[in-house]
């Protein structure tokens, strides 16, 4: 999954995903609590939609909140409630879904699925893809200042977890620098860590 904000290092406090269940995201009046909780239903085998539901039932303050969900089958759920911030809005299309508060306009979620579902190629230059078509599309009213990145695969660790927790410059380019770099390096580092015995150099000082 991918999140900007205004705020600081959104996407510590709002990104979360674990491999072979699913990505939450928990924003606007953000409780970090509801990420893992949600992704928990879904390791029992509830669906996107229905972990978002069950959240919705059992959750106090769920007005305030804003939930994303996406599963291992790519059925996917959005939740706002009547307290969210500013303009807001929530579009879902093939394996994607997406939302925002404190909006520009009301278009900016359809611009990032719009985005994503015309994109190819690695997940992470499909999701930078869409950040960026959601800033063309106006983004958040105000500057954004923080940015996340957040990909899994077979293992379980994410396999890049990049994040520009502030600048005043622009997060999301920030951002698509470091996935530039890590992108090439990313399969490497998984196999440092199963196989270091298979694993390339990377040439620093002290790496033979």
């Amino acid at each position: 999954m991918a999140i900007s904000s205004s705020s600081p290092a959104v996407a510590a406090r709002c990104a979360f995903a674990r491999a072979g269940v699913g990505a939450v995201a928990s924003q606007n009046v953000t409780d970090p609590r509801l990420g893992p909780v949600a992704l928990e239903l879904m390791e029992q085998g509830l669906s996107a939609g229905d972990a978002v539901h069950r959240i919705r039932q059992q959750t106090a303050h769920i007005e305030y909140r804003q939930v994303l969900a996406i599963d291992a089958q790519g059925r996917t759920a959005t939740y706002s409630g009547s307290h969210v911030l500013g303009n807001w809005n929530e579009a879902r299309g093939e394996n994607v879904a997406s939302g925002g508060n404190l909006l520009d306009n009301d278009r900016v979620p359809a611009a990032v699925v719009s985005a994503f579902e015309a994109s190819d190629g690695h997940l992470g230059d499909r999701l930078i893809t869409a950040m960026r078509a959601a800033l063309l599309a106006g983004g958040e009213a105000g500057p954004v200042h923080s940015a996340g990145l957040l990909l899994v695969d077979t293992v379980a660790w994410p396999v890049a977890d990049l994040r520009c927790d502030w600048t005043e410059d622009c997060p999301i380019e920030a951002l698509a620098t470091a996935w530039d770099v890590y992108r090439p390096q990313l399969d490497d580092y998984v196999r440092r860590a199963l196989d270091p015995s298979a694993a390339p150099s990377y040439g620093v000082p002290g790496d033979a």
